[in-house]
């Protein structure tokens, strides 16, 4: 296939469009909105498609008339596949964005557990009558606990080993974690009496959903922090508070809720050992060049008819 003929239909926003049409220029991307494609450009046989977070149940989005289309490929923005309606991945192949957010996902964990020992930001004084010195703890030493040892599980550690810390994994899979000094922990409840930051690096699968509960908390290391930065489901979120109140938690910070946005007035909001971001930890500028490289390779590939990369496993999640 030639690259002159190659027209997609892309939910990916002018930035990340001109970032592609700048690699690869002689293809041509056509604009459409985000959600549910019912109509696509004619001629168009790849979609460039993101999430529209509108759709509170993706999984009963209907399917369009005539879907697949003409499509041949489906790449998706984000590295998980469950923003996705199930039916999106019954036809052309459907590749996924997993890595461009890795390095700054580990980066943002990393400064929510320096937040959580050295007491940020109850530490910084703000008048003369506040100046006590405080005590604060130690990073170095401590257990991180990886739940998911993908991409930014192993971004994650690579960080975390120089910095002391020790670092313990748990995957799902049989796949061996090879990267020197990080343990592997038997199961999860395993991992949550080893790890003082319990950090959740999974996708949103069947499989994974409320991985933690009230339950399962019942084996957690006394005051451990937990760190969601994955999706919210994985997550029983009535559980989290009790957990709090009786010292399971010590804090908990999270990047994904369920369901997202919590509700206006959620109690979760207020909690003074709660700490939510709206899902951000991706966000720095150079993730969408680094997503463009991404892409842009998987189009070359495409259109010189070579495997496609990061194809997605439904069942898996990305």
């Amino acid at each position: 296939m030639s690259a002159a003929n190659l027209i997609v239909a892309s939910q990916f926003g002018d930035v990340l469009n001109n970032a592609l049409r700048a690699r690869v220029p002689d293809i041509s991307i056509v604009p459409i909105p985000r959600g549910v494609p019912n109509d696509l450009p004619p001629g168009a046989i790849a979609l460039f498609a993101a999430p529209n977070f509108a759709l509170r149940d993706v999984a009963s989005a209907p399917q369009p008339s005539g879907w697949p289309h003409r499509l041949r490929w489906v790449q998706l923005i984000s590295a998980g596949a469950d923003a996705y309606p199930r039916w999106f991945f019954d036809g052309p192949i459907v590749t996924c964005a997993r890595g461009p957010s890795a390095e700054p996902i580990a980066e943002y964990t990393l400064a929510a557990i320096f937040a959580a020992v050295k007491s940020f930001p109850d530490l910084w004084v703000h008048a003369a009558a506040d100046w006590r010195q405080k005590r604060v703890g130690n990073v170095a030493g401590s257990t991180l606990g990886i739940a998911g040892f993908g991409a930014i599980g192993q971004a994650l550690a690579r960080k975390a080993l120089p910095l002391g810390l020790r670092v313990v994994a748990w995957r799902r899979t049989d796949t061996p974690i090879d990267i020197p000094g990080v343990e592997r922990a038997a199961d999860l409840p395993d991992l949550l009496r080893r790890a003082d930051h319990l950090v959740l690096a999974l996708p949103a699968t069947r499989a994974t959903k409320h991985l933690i509960t009230t339950e399962t908390l019942a084996h957690a290391k006394p005051g451990l922090h937990l760190i969601n930065i994955a999706r919210g489901t994985l997550i029983e979120t009535d559980a989290l508070i009790p957990a709090l109140d009786q010292g399971l938690l010590s804090r908990v910070t999270l990047d994904a809720t369920d369901p997202e946005p919590l509700p206006e007035h959620h109690p979760l909001y207020t909690h003074p050992r709660v700490f939510i971001s709206p899902h951000s930890s991706m966000g720095t500028p150079d993730v969408l060049e680094r997503l463009a490289d991404k892409v842009a390779d998987n189009v070359v590939r495409f259109r010189n008819q070579t495997p496609l990369t990061d194809i997605v496993d439904i069942e898996r999640g990305y």
